[in-house]
């Protein structure tokens, strides 16, 4: 067994052990819903892995009280959910966590104040508290969400695979900039028609096909032949197009559970979407920078490499789809 191929079964060794469904959020997620003029209803979710559901734990200003109850294990994360009693409103109050260390995981904080608009803040080590407005403050809205759009798609496996995988399929540049505008533009439509509400999918057989859709692009390029184009490569706009309508609802399914400030709904669907865009550019640079590399430095590993990368991307995605329909 060369060394190549032991690099590929270990890295798909790795990847497969990690569950990765589609458009699921790694960071933790801290919620507070006013549910009576003093009481709030919360909910906190820690991902085992990162930190959280070990050392943090929700900060709350001295005039509330927490009644929390037993946590549970739901997948790779602990949840608990409680009851908080304020003698005041949390308007100019301090809110987040506390015990969150340098290398945890962030967290995605909501508060939604009883008739009130929803506000968000993205919660990190250095910048783990959040201090609650009257009024959201419409940019913190845009950061917030162009954070999670970025960090969906680039720590969103199969998101990122599909793209890179797309790369390693037409390897020039205009055709990756096409299919990549096409791409684009298909997921923008089904995730701004998703989120509104205009029509959607169920997840689970989204996420399963989004899998498909990466083993098909690993066929491709396996298939592929130099001076014989394959349709996909012909017209690889068209194909990412179609692919792209696909992944949007999966977007969708993730900015479902994360929810939406009622008073930037626009705000917040523009922004998540150009987060996930510069994520998009940011693998297609890394992935078109690596190979350029190959070819100046290397250029007889280069083909060995793109198929090395296709064969582990073709197996991780197989896995996934059996996972997924299965599950």
């Amino acid at each position: 067994m060369n060394a190549v191929l032991r690099l590929v079964l270990a890295l798909f060794a790795m990847l497969a052990a990690i569950e990765a469904r589609a458009d699921e959020l790694r960071p933790g997620y801290m919620e507070l819903t006013q549910e009576t003029a003093a009481e709030w209803k919360l909910v906190w979710k820690a991902p085992i892995l990162g930190g959280l559901a070990t050392r943090a734990r929700p900060l709350l200003p001295d005039f509330c009280e927490l009644k929390l109850d037993t946590p549970r294990l739901s997948g790779p994360a602990v949840v608990a959910t409680g009851k908080v009693t304020c003698s005041r409103p949390l308007e100019g109050a301090t809110v987040g966590l506390d015990g969150m260390e340098p290398g945890s995981t962030d967290a995605l904080l909501r508060v939604a104040p009883l008739g009130r608009p929803i506000q968000t803040e993205r919660l990190a080590p250095g910048s783990s508290s959040f201090t609650v407005n009257a009024v959201p403050d419409r940019w913190q809205v845009a950061r917030t969400y162009f954070v999670i759009g970025v960090e969906h798609i680039v720590a969103g496996f199969d998101h990122l695979l599909f793209v890179v995988a797309l790369v390693l399929l037409l390897q020039r540049g205009w055709s990756v900039v096409a299919a990549a505008t096409a791409f684009t533009l298909a997921h923008s439509i089904t995730l701004a028609g998703a989120t509104l509400g205009l029509f959607g999918l169920p997840q689970a057989p989204v996420e399963a096909t989004i899998a498909l859709s990466i083993v098909f692009l690993a066929v491709e390029i396996v298939k592929a032949r130099p001076g014989e184009p394959r349709l996909s490569e012909r017209v690889p706009w068209v194909l990412a197009f179609l692919f792209g309508l696909l992944h949007g609802f999966g977007f969708a399914g993730a900015l479902r559970e994360i929810g939406l400030p009622e008073t930037d709904v626009p705000m917040a669907l523009l922004t998540f979407n150009l987060g996930v865009e510069a994520g998009q550019l940011l693998i297609i640079a890394v992935t078109a920078a690596v190979l350029a590399a190959l070819e100046r430095f290397a250029p007889k590993a280069r083909r060995p490499a793109v198929m090395a990368s296709t064969y582990l991307i073709g197996a991780v995605a197989s896995f996934w789809f059996i996972e997924r329909i299965w599950a």
